[in-house]
C-alpha cells in the first residue's frame, strides 16, 4: 500500500524513518514549506507533492503529522476521499471536531489510528502488561511526569499559539492522560493547575492534574515545557496493593518492579530518543500498517483519541477556572 505524509517537520520526519523500515510503498509528502519535503525526498529517494490533494489522488493510506488545527480539515478531506488515516495526536483542537472527524471515517469507512505513541513504548508497554496481570495487585496512585523544553520554531511558532496547539497540557501531557485512562480505566474528575506563558521568547509552561478514575485510582500528572534543551525527561510510578512499579528516563533499567512480600544539540521539537533496534514511532506505524493489511482493528482507536483529547480539553478549563471539571460519557461515535 502507497503512504504519503502531510507535514514533513520534526515528526514527520521521524515518521518517514519509521515508513521507510516497514515495507511500506513510501511514496513521499506534502509540506508548505519546500525545504522540508525536499529534505525527506532527497533522503528516501521519494517524491515532493505539490498540494495535499495532488498526494491523496496517489497514495491508499495518508499520514497527517502538520499542526493539530489543521487535523480537522485534512482528516475530513482525506475520509472523503477514501483513505486510511493515521493522525498525529492530539486528534483535533475541540471535542466537536473530533467527533465530526470520526464520524467521517466511519461514514467513508476508512481507518483511523491516533499515533498516541506512548502505547508502543516499551517501558510503558510493560508496566501496563504488569498491571493486567495482577503482579502489583489494583493499581490505586498513578504518578506520571513528562518534561521537556518547549518547541522551538524559527518563524511562526504554532507550538505557543493556544489557539492552533491547545499548550502545553493538550500537546504534551495528552501522551499521560492517554496513557493513565489505559491503565486505570475511565476517568472520572480533572483538577489541574498550570503556570504558562506565551510569545516566542516564552519558555515556560508548566502543569500539573490531578485525575480521579472510576475504579477509585488516583493519576497526579506533571508536565512541562520550561526546561533547557535537550532536555527530554519522563517518570512514572503504579502503586498496588501489592506492589510498585517505577521508570525513570535517567536510570538504565527500563522499569523496575517492587512486589510487596507477603510477610547533543537539540532539535527544534522535543522527540525522545530510543536505545531499541525499532524506535516506537516505527512500532506504532507497522501495528498501524498490519491493522489495515489485516482489516483488524487499529491498536488505538479513535475513541481513545478522542478519550485523551475530552480528558486534556478538562485540564484545560479546570486550569482557567480553578474548579474540578467531570468527564462526561462520550457520545457513540464507533471505534
Amino acid at each position: 500500500m502507497r503512504v504519503g505524509i502531510l507535514g514533513l517537520g520534526a515528526i514527520g520526519a521521524v515518521h518517514a524513518a519509521g515508513w521507510a523500515k516497514i515495507g511500506a510503498d513510501f511514496t513521499g509528502g506534502f509540506d508548505p514549506h519546500p525545504e522540508n519535503a525536499q529534505a525527506i525526498a532527497q533522503k528516501y529517494g521519494v517524491r515532493t507533492y505539490p498540494s495535499v490533494e495532488a498526494l491523496l489522488a496517489d497514495v491508499d493510506i495518508v499520514d497527517i503529522c502538520t499542526p493539530t488545527h489543521l487535523h480537522h480539515p485534512q482528516v475530513l478531506q482525506a475520509a472523503g476521499e477514501g483513505k486510511h488515516i493515521i493522525c498525529e495526536k492530539p486528534l483535533a483542537r475541540t471535542l466537536s471536531q473530533g467527533q465530526e472527524m470520526i464520524a467521517a471515517c466511519n461514514a467513508a469507512g476508512v481507518k483511523l489510528l491516533v499515533a498516541h505513541v506512548v502505547r508502543f513504548c516499551p517501558e510503558y508497554r510493560r508496566a501496563k502488561e504488569t498491571v493486567e496481570a495482577g503482579m502489583i495487585g489494583k493499581p490505586a496512585v498513578i504518578r506520571l511526569q513528562r518534561d521537556v523544553f518547549q518547541p522551538r520554531k524559527a518563524a511562526g511558532n504554532w507550538f505557543v499559539d493556544v489557539e492552533k496547539s491547545g499548550g502545553m497540557m493538550l500537546d504534551l501531557m495528552i501522551h499521560d492522560f492517554d496513557y493513565t485512562r489505559w491503565v486505570a480505566g475511565e476517568v472520572k474528575t480533572v483538577f489541574a493547575k498550570s503556570i504558562g506563558t506565551s510569545g516566542m521568547e516564552a519558555r515556560v509552561d508548566h502543569g500539573l492534574a490531578i485525575l480521579t478514575h472510576h475504579n477509585g485510582s488516583i493519576s497526579h500528572i506533571e508536565g512541562s515545557w520550561a526546561y533547557p534543551p535537550p532536555t527530554f525527561r519522563t517518570r512514572f510510578e503504579v502503586a498496588g496493593s501489592q506492589g510498585l512499579i517505577v521508570h525513570d528516563s535517567d536510570a538504565t533499567a527500563p522499569i523496575q518492579v517492587f512486589l510487596h512480600q507477603q510477610g547533543e544539540d537539540s532539535a527544534e521539537v522535543p522527540v525522545p530518543a530510543s536505545p531499541l533496534l525499532e524506535s516506537p514511532y516505527t512500532a506504532e506505524l507497522r501495528a498501524f500498517y498490519r491493522a489495515i493489511a489485516e482489516d483488524a482493528p487499529v491498536p488505538v482507536s479513535a475513541v481513545d483519541g478522542l478519550a485523551a483529547l475530552q480528558i486534556a480539553l478538562a485540564a484545560m478549563e479546570s486550569a482557567r477556572t480553578g474548579k474540578p471539571v467531570t468527564i462526561d460519557p462520550l457520545p457513540e461515535v464507533g471505534a
